[in-house]
């Protein structure tokens, strides 16, 4: 290590600080090991940080879903009909079922929910148990979620629910809307993917991944391992091989920064590893007609018996939210169903639609929904201009917003919002469709295959004991909670060691010539990592076209 000042006084203060730093950060992971084994003995209940009440539980439905429809009814000591401008729409947040459990929508004050009762609305939010129902179908979900707004409506007379859908509740948003034409007010699609074979090459690899895999098969399996259910967490370590630069990162953030970033990092780890289950008739569904099949931009989902999503029925105004730096759902995803479906401008304004954009040039997929920054400025601006979106022109805008301070805090008349026209062919991403019809061609016949031949095997040699010990081994919980005192007893003494360490610690000052060397080798790190990541992306990319012909 290369230190401008050679005295053994700076070597053994540095050494004395990563030492306990160490201490700290292994005590964190104990900690955090201990919090995901007390979250599942709880049954995994929603990590929203607002009071509610349960007004609807679509478990009791005659087509029963593991779906919940609540109320805010306060946050901290605020009751929050006490804030309520009744004039104002009620907003409905539904959160993302894509491997963990609800809650980021409202995770935390700073979010979208904190920011609709701060401008006034009355605010329900949309949870989910951890366990599907029986046979549960997405037209079962749809069904409970047409309820959920059926009853908010009523509840409010004359102000058609404003709905915000994050990630997959996006397109769950998008397929309720064109069902109820007429009931619902404004859609906020927030990183929602609704054009799912668009992408930049070598970019957004997530797309291509079922060429490799043979396609649905592959859920299909693991649903049949599991008893019924696909376990959330291959979900999520999907998202974290994605991006493994990221993953590093945010161990040495807490490394680095252990004594202030302890609280954060356990409060996000606590929804990040709380692993739910979804039925395996429904991640099929997800699968082939959503993630393979891009069927939902063609007017070719089925939800059920002659009954097939159609885009066109959309009338209620849609804000869609997305980000440059978002590698599961970019623009190209969250944007470019418009011109499959409107075949220029003049088609979407005799559609009567109104369709705006905006777009956040570096924040990350997960920033789009947790970021106490995005949260203050674009989804407060978001709110604040609905009356605004209500009376635009049929047509496709951007929405600008000037915020000449560059205060996140900001109001009106601070920062203003434009509505600027579009045209459709300016969100059409061109890329080649054939290769993604081979790999949808491929899935098909593999999934038959496995459907007729191997699933009805492998169903009859699961039982209750291989599908916990198939839960229970899965790396997304065992890199976990292996780390908690249940499992591991030597971590009691860490734990009484950190505690020593906290009471006596002296921390280096930010400025001290070791942690700069340190804080490079950890830079180091992620760079290379990055560049191997980007090399693996593009050696994908190469294979994928060797295999199904010509660049994406």
């Amino acid at each position: 290590m290369r230190l401008p000042l050679g005295s053994m006084q700076v070597l053994t203060a540095y050494q004395r600080d990563a030492w306990e730093r160490t201490i700290l950060f292994w005590d964190t992971l104990r900690a955090r090991a201990d919090n995901l084994l007390e979250h599942e003995r709880l049954g995994l209940p929603p990590l929203l940080d607002f009071r509610s009440e349960t007004i609807l539980d679509a478990r009791t439905f005659e087509r029963p879903a593991n779906y919940a429809l609540l109320r805010i009814v306060a946050a901290e000591a605020a009751e929050a009909d006490c804030c309520v401008d009744e004039a104002k729409p009620p907003v409905i947040v539904i959160d993302p079922r894509a491997g963990h459990g609800p809650g980021i929508g409202g995770f935390k004050r700073e979010s979208e929910v904190g920011m609709a009762l701060k401008e006034g609305h009355t605010v329900y939010f949309v949870i989910f148990f951890p366990e599907p129902c029986r046979n549960q179908t997405l037209a079962d979900v749809l069904y409970a979620l047409r309820r959920f707004v059926e009853a908010v409506a009523q509840r409010h007379p004359g102000k058609a629910p404003v709905l915000y859908g994050n990630c997959q509740a996006g397109w769950a948003v998008t397929l309720l809307s064109a069902d109820c034409r007429g009931l619902v007010g404004p859609a906020v699609l927030n990183g929602s993917p609704l054009s799912y074979w668009a992408g930049e090459a070598g970019v957004n690899p997530m797309r291509i991944s079922a060429a490799f895999t043979g396609g649905a098969w592959i859920a299909h399996l693991l649903a049949d391992l599991g008893g019924g259910r696909f376990d959330g967490a291959w979900l999520v370590q999907n998202f974290e091989n994605l991006k493994p630069e990221a993953v590093w990162e945010k161990y040495a953030n807490l490394y680095v920064q252990v004594d202030s970033e302890r609280e954060r990092f356990l409060s996000f780890e606590r929804w990040w590893n709380g692993f739910y289950f979804l039925g395996r008739e429904e991640i099929l569904a997800i699968v082939e007609n959503l993630f393979i099949g891009n069927q939902l931009e063609q007017g070719l989902f089925r939800i059920c018996a002659g009954c097939h999503a159609d885009l066109r029925r959309i009338r209620n105004p849609l804000v869609i939210f997305a980000s440059y730096g978002d590698n599961i759902t970019p623009p190209h995803q969250a944007l470019g169903w418009i011109p499959v479906v409107y075949r220029d401008t003049a088609d979407l304004k005799a559609a009567g639609q109104r369709i705006v954009y905006l777009t956040n040039p570096h924040v990350g997929h997960l920033g789009i929904f947790v970021s106490a920054g995005v949260a203050r400025f674009e989804h407060r601006a978001i709110l604040e201009s609905l009356g605004d979106l209500e009376v635009l022109e049929p047509g496709l805008y951007e929405l600008k917003i000037d915020n000449p301070t560059g205060d996140p805090d900001c109001r009106k008349p601070h920062y203003a919002v434009r509505f600027e026209p579009r045209e459709v062919e300016a969100v059409r991403f061109a890329y080649r469709r054939a290769p993604f019809e081979q790999v949808k061609a491929v899935s098909d016949t593999a999934e038959a295959f496995y459907s007729a031949f191997v699933s009805p095997w492998v169903r009859a040699f699961t039982n209750p004991w291989t599908v916990e010990a198939t839960k229970w081994l899965h790396p997304m919980r065992t890199s976990r909670y292996l780390l908690s005192a249940s499992f591991s007893p030597w971590m009691h003494g860490l734990a009484a060691t950190a505690d020593i360490v906290r009471a006596q610690r002296r921390s280096l000052p930010d400025d001290h010539p070791a942690l700069a060397e340190e804080r490079a080798y950890l830079a180091l790190t992620t760079s290379l990592l990055e560049a191997a990541r980007k090399w693996r992306d593009r050696a994908q990319e190469d294979l994928f076209s060797r295999l199904y012909g010509g660049k994406t």
